[in-house]
């Protein structure tokens, strides 16, 4: 079906440190001048009500860190009830991204995960997205077909970044996969730990817009956890 348009806690030093070596391993994008494109896929079933005030929140800094660079251009994808999976259009702006995605209610209902990695492969094969983030807490599909998604999505050149509230070994191991095979990365996070998913959402937006340079410039303005990547990028 088309997309329609529309117990574990917090991440460790290891943990984070590889995610961020993973975000600056990746080529240099939006090096031709363009917009950068990101699209923001989230989980809203029912489990995720709690935080997504918080996603909403989020979003509005990761236009904030790449107004400098040229901007970014993001989609919202989420997905919720019984088959239900939308996108909105692009947005430039992060107050009219907010206002969509307030206006969105959790339902209960399954993942639809492979319905995402699908629509970001339709979406760069008619225009380059230059990262994926995933924001969720489950996994209920077909492993096999949800990684040859992810697959078709890595061989395009668009990375996506799983970041994996809770702590469902099943969870973690699929969005394991899926970080690998797309050229990404993962990491997980708790209620407890919204700064620094912030910073690391952030991190990915910044790069989406211009590159490992770009990256390194935000790793040394800003806090610890992202300067863990300025660290490893001087080597």
């Amino acid at each position: 079906m088309p997309v329609e348009q529309a117990g574990r806690a917090v991440s460790s030093r290891s943990e984070v440190d590889a995610f961020l070596d993973a975000v600056r391993s990746k080529p240099s994008v939006a090096a031709d001048g363009r917009r950068g494109r990101l699209i923001f896929a989230l989980d809203a079933t029912a489990s995720r009500r709690p935080t997504w005030d918080r996603a909403c929140h989020i979003q509005a800094e990761m236009f904030h860190e790449t107004a400098s660079l040229g901007g970014l251009d993001v989609q919202l994808v989420f997905y919720r009830g019984f088959g239900e999976c939308k996108s909105s259009k692009w947005y430039s702006d992060p107050g009219n991204l907010g206002r969509v995605m307030t206006g969105v209610d959790c339902l209960g209902g399954q993942t639809q995960i492979r319905k995402v990695l699908n629509h970001a492969k339709a979406e760069t094969d008619r225009r380059k997205v230059d990262a994926l983030i995933f924001v969720g807490d489950a996994f209920e599909e077909d492993i096999d077909a949800v990684c040859h998604a992810a697959g078709e999505l890595g061989v395009l050149g668009v990375p996506t970044f799983m970041f994996h509230e809770g702590g469902d070994p099943i969870v973690a191991g699929a969005f394991r996969q899926i970080a690998r095979l797309t050229g990404g990365a993962y990491c997980p996070f708790d209620a407890g730990s919204a700064d620094r998913l912030k910073e690391l959402l952030a991190a990915v937006a910044v790069y989406a817009a211009g590159g490992r340079k770009a990256l390194a410039d935000y790793g040394a303005r800003r806090g610890d956890t992202v300067k863990l990547l300025t660290s490893q990028m001087r080597r």
